[in-house]
């Protein structure tokens, strides 16, 4: 029976969060730790230093990744609690400019005035603050910040991502060995495109046609670099 308690359960804007920090986990993983390797590759005769490179790389990547991510995420939770802070303090000491506030928002969401002002007041008699943060500041459960939760999903992402370009190199021929990152990591590019896709309830072309564009574009210079700078090791 659908209820307004699990209307939402089945909706795509509940995994919002996690999802883009899963996302951008693994396609940095797999881009960066592929042109990692295909630059090293191009100046590289042997496997040792690929693999050196492409594991110290991962490791960088993933803790770089997850620090990155709390700290961002952190950052936005502290401006959110910030304004609390100052909701709470307006609630208290102008209740009368605050409802009128809401009772606008209302009315400009398409309410009568009558109706927009009896909304506010009624809603403000049941939680003022919990219908201001949500109304006047935007911040609700779905779309608020998570540090934790993005650190992990983003650094967990971009070491799965990296390892798939690490499986390649450890056992694809080390003669044309950035042929083998390309073509593979094109592939891995395809795969989490559609997955992400799929997730989040997107267009799956258009996400595997983004993906593989931009992985390309980061592959290509990375090898460039290392044919132009690159010493045969």
């Amino acid at each position: 029976m659908i209820t307004i308690d699990n209307y939402l359960d089945n909706h795509y804007i509940h995994r919002s969060n996690w999802l883009r920090a899963a996302v951008l986990g693994a396609n940095d993983g797999i881009i960066s730790i592929s042109s990692l390797a295909i630059g090293v590759a191009a100046a590289s005769s042997t496997r040792e230093p690929i693999v050196l490179a492409t594991v110290a790389g991962l490791v960088a990547g993933a803790l770089s990744m997850a620090a990155g991510e709390y700290v961002s995420v952190s950052s936005q939770t502290d401006t959110e609690k910030a304004d609390i802070e100052r909701e709470i303090k307006e609630l208290r000491e102008m209740p009368k400019e605050e409802l009128n506030i809401l009772a606008q928002i209302y009315e400009k969401r398409g309410l009568k005035k009558e109706t927009a002002m009896q909304v506010a007041i009624e809603l403000t008699e049941k939680d003022a603050l919990g219908t201001h943060i949500r109304d006047e500041l935007g911040i609700n459960e779905i779309s608020q910040a998570n540090p934790i939760q993005a650190a992990l999903a983003s650094g967990t992402a971009f070491t799965v991502g990296g390892v798939l370009p690490l499986l390649v190199i450890l056992f694809a021929p080390v003669k044309g060995m950035e042929y083998w990152l390309y073509g593979s990591t094109i592939v891995f590019l395809i795969i989490l495109g559609a997955l992400a896709a799929k997730t989040g309830g997107s267009s799956i072309p258009k996400a595997i046609l983004r993906i593989t564009i931009w992985g390309t574009i980061a592959m290509g210079l990375s090898a460039l670099v290392g044919y132009i700078f690159g010493v045969r090791v």
